[in-house]
This record gives C-alpha cells, sequence and structure tokens, in this order.
C-alpha cells in the first residue's frame, strides 16, 4: 500500500564546513596547532595556489589552480588569462566572496601576480609567482 497525503515541506540549507583546521607551517615542514576564520582561509588559498589541479588523486577535480600551464606562454597571454584561473581555483572555496584587483608584472621569465581576496571572515592581499 503507497502512503496518500503526505508531503515534505522542509527547506534544505547547504550547511559550510567549519573554518578550523591545522595549522600547516612551510618553513620547518610540520603541523603546529590550529588556525580559524581569516588566517584559516588564507592558508587554504596558499595550499590552492601551490597544488596543481587534476596532478593529484588525493584531491577532487576542484581542488586546485591551473597556473604551471602558463609556463612558456606570451606576455599578453599570461597577464589576461592568470586572473581568471586564479579566480577559477579559489571561487571553488565556499568561504571566499570574491578574488580581484590582479596587478601581473611580467619580468623575464617570471610573472608576480598580487590579488585580493575577500572571505567571509575579512580580505587580505597575496600574491603569486609563475
Amino acid at each position: 500500500m503507497i502512503p496518500q497525503g503526505g508531503s515534505i515541506n522542509q527547506q534544505i540549507h547547504p550547511l559550510s564546513q567549519p573554518s578550523r583546521t591545522y595549522r600547516l607551517d612551510p618553513v620547518s615542514n610540520r603541523i603546529i596547532g590550529y588556525v580559524d576564520d581569516l588566517e584559516a582561509v588564507q592558508q587554504a588559498v596558499y595550499k590552492i595556489m601551490q597544488t596543481e589541479r587534476f596532478e593529484h588523486f588525493i584531491y577532487g577535480t576542484d581542488y586546485g589552480s591551473e597556473i604551471t600551464t602558463l609556463i612558456g606562454r606570451s606576455k599578453l597571454y599570461i597577464q589576461s588569462e592568470v586572473s581568471r584561473r586564479i579566480q577559477e581555483a579559489l571561487l571553488q572555496d565556499d568561504r571566499i566572496r570574491s578574488v580581484g584587483d590582479f596587478s601581473v608584472e611580467v619580468s623575464g621569465d617570471t610573472a608576480l601576480v598580487n590579488f585580493t581576496v575577500v572571505s567571509t571572515f575579512g580580505s587580505f592581499q597575496t600574491q603569486k609567482e609563475v
């Protein structure tokens, strides 16, 4: 017998993951304590930008950046493409609201990209060298 007359009126709201995580010390290559809020987002940005997308099976296909494929490209191509790739990588994190204020300085074989990350915990400036 199939029940009749029932209905589901509950709305489903996605839950945000907690921000608290282990503090990574890139100098000593050790885990030292915990970070939370803005510092945790800064660490997440660092990790995302250091991880090449599709290269490590432990991460899903939406984690990491595709920056290294810009190596060897023309200056104009890098300037036009790097901001899109950084935004695409970082906006996968639901704590990050926007990424902007890009400035790209190409010098010889390297490009230095400065940008601002706006998160639910505040904003900060960071950079990535390509």
